[in-house]
């Protein structure tokens, strides 16, 4: 579990702290694989010799342009944070949290990303906050756990 930076850091409520979770390298790698990936398949699939049809040249752009597209998403996964709640932007899931309903904010434990377990007993991944990021995931998980501290605090603070 990811302990809440107290120490440092932005101030509570500040733009800072409240700025959108994305991951780095993994937005980078998803990127470039994504455009190499698309370039060589459209290279492939123009320079087929005659046997091949349009058709046939037309459905390996199409998988290049299926595959460009998962990657792209995969490079576009993110998290806003607001006063009101958490919005986590996955692969395929957007999630809509309130900040009461986040327990604790985990990174690590064989997890390639930040996980959240939920006041119902589930978890919800965080793919914008991921450990190849290394220190700045790390920090990025710590201000996450700032952000849960700071806006699930009730009267009696239990």
């Amino acid at each position: 579990m990811i302990a809440p930076d107290s120490t440092s850091g932005p101030a509570p409520g500040s733009a800072e702290l409240y700025r959108p979770f994305r991951s780095r390298r993994g937005r980078r790698v998803a990127l470039v694989i994504g455009v190499a990936e698309f370039a060589l398949l459209t290279a492939i699939a123009l320079s087929l010799p005659e046997p091949f049809t349009w058709l046939e040249k037309g459905q390996v752009l199409l998988i290049a342009a299926a595959v460009a597209a998962v990657l792209w998403r995969l490079g576009e996964v993110r998290a806003f944070p607001s006063a009101s709640g958490l919005v986590v932007h996955n692969l395929i899931r957007t999630t809509r949290l309130e900040w009461a309903q986040i327990v604790a904010v985990r990174l690590g434990g064989g997890s390639p990303w930040v996980m959240l377990d939920l006041d119902d007993g589930d978890t919800v991944a965080v793919m914008a906050i991921q450990r190849a990021d290394a220190e700045v995931g790390q920090k990025e998980a710590q201000r996450l756990a700032t952000l849960v501290a700071l806006n699930s605090r009730t009267a009696r603070d239990d």
